[in-house]
């Protein structure tokens, strides 16, 4: 049987469906709202197999220069069953082709390289390319919060649990922070990108991210005396929690409260009954090294693959430095 691929404009039904996909957080529906305030058009889509869903996606669309028209990217998605990943990839990109025109169709899915249902596999079978344009980072630490604290315990390193139990004392505290906090939240971001030498939006956007997401969102802080000096940043679904910001105080890095607030934002996912904790990224830089103590292995997702849309595909990527330019903004606007 063909598949069907049809549009979801209600926000319940979406985040639900999501959520019974087991799907990724950049696939709620508060994600997919805040690019829309931003430069983007959203369409939500579900891929059904008469009346059972066997995959959904959440297709991000931004405006390219003539005569590429569009770029179509699903961050994290789409979600499909695993033995009808490449069906589902024909469908929606079959869909995207015929209502957007779009040049080309970026996946970066949630799914690791030897995933059941050989994913590589499927996304070649369905006529993707591996591209190098990659937004997301595909090597990463997924956490399994199945485990319980004094698994997840022993797969650190000894120095992150001397650590964790140093910054765990009586004039530390470590909670969730409260919506009227985010000035302080902000402050401490800022701060932490001048010293860190990386750009970000205005204040206002981060705040509309933590409201579209509502409950999904969640920060956490690490106060010491009273005083906010590092907060963790997560968007979770039903299954997956995903740190997107984070940022610590000159005060905050002395006391290393970071080893104790990662500590405490495991556990707050494991309350919540969130089954894997994804680190979002790692690179050869010092905060990866701090990531990768937190336990003996790494993930690596099958990254960013390609559907070539339009015969303008070569042209799009190889040949025309504008769209190169507008490729190079786009990945600068969904990072962060």
């Amino acid at each position: 049987m063909t598949l069907s691929v049809e549009q979801c404009t209600d926000r319940e039904l979406w985040d639900q469906t999501v959520a019974d996909s087991q799907g990724h957080p950049l696939q709620l529906w508060g994600w997919g709202q805040t690019k829309a305030n931003h430069g983007w058009k959203v369409d939500r889509v579900v891929v059904k197999d008469g009346a059972e869903v066997v995959g959904l996606a959440q297709i991000l669309l931004r405006t390219l220069p003539f005569p590429f028209k569009s770029l179509a990217y699903i961050p994290r998605g789409p979600q499909a069953q695993p033995e009808r990943i490449t069906e589902v990839l024909d469908a929606v990109s079959g869909y995207v082709k015929g209502a957007h025109g779009s040049v080309v169709l970026s996946v970066e899915p949630d799914w690791e390289e030897g995933d059941a249902g050989s994913p590589v596999q499927a996304l070649e079978a369905a006529g993707f390319v591996h591209s190098e344009n990659q937004i997301l980072i595909p090597r990463t630490l997924i956490l399994d919060l199945a485990l319980t604290p004094d698994e997840l315990q022993a797969a650190m390193h000894k120095k992150h649990r001397q650590n964790i139990r140093k910054a765990t004392r009586d004039d530390l505290d470590y909670r969730v922070i409260e919506r009227s906090e985010m000035p302080e939240v902000m402050a401490i971001y800022r701060a932490t990108a001048e010293r860190a030498g990386f750009g970000l939006h205005e204040d206002a956007y981060y705040e509309e991210v933590h409201d579209n997401y509502g409950n999904a969102s969640e920060i956490h802080g690490a106060y010491f005396e009273g005083r906010l000096v590092a907060f963790l940043w997560h968007v979770a679904s039903a299954t997956t929690s995903f740190e997107i910001y984070s940022g610590a105080t000159v005060e905050g890095q002395k006391l290393n409260v970071n080893y104790a607030l990662k500590w405490f934002s495991i556990q707050r996912m494991q309350e919540r009954g969130v089954l894997r904790y994804d680190l979002d990224g790692l690179l050869n830089d010092g905060i990866s090294e701090f990531k990768k103590m937190f336990a003996k292995h790494e993930n690596m997702l099958v990254g960013s693959w390609d559907k070539p849309l339009s015969p303008l595909y070569p042209l799009y990527t190889k040949v025309l430095p504008l769209a190169k330019k507008a490729l190079r903004k786009i990945r600068g606007l969904l990072k962060r």
